[in-house]
């Protein structure tokens, strides 16, 4: 899978998971995860690119136990447990 595609895909389970997932212009300064009265927002940068952004959403899906649980495409499994996506 190539970046962009597998940027799709890492946001596909990050809303699975239960993320808003927001594209925001913030200069390039990176977005984040947060949770804001009781939903949790994945906020993207979209000064960045594709790369900076696939790695902050990786880093969310990453970080949730339930992602191991769920059916994902083969080249996004892979990057999220092997940690290489410089596809």
């Amino acid at each position: 899978m190539f970046q962009v595609e597998l940027l799709y895909a890492a946001m596909a389970v990050a809303e699975r998971l239960g993320y808003e997932v927001r594209h925001e212009n913030l200069g390039g300064h990176g977005g984040g995860v947060c949770e804001l009265k009781g939903k949790k927002l994945l906020i993207i940068d979209l000064a960045q690119g594709p790369m900076e952004q696939l790695d902050l959403v990786l880093a969310a899906v990453r970080s949730d136990p339930r992602t191991a649980e769920l059916a994902l495409p083969q080249g996004l499994r892979a990057v999220l447990f092997s940690g290489d996506c410089s596809e």
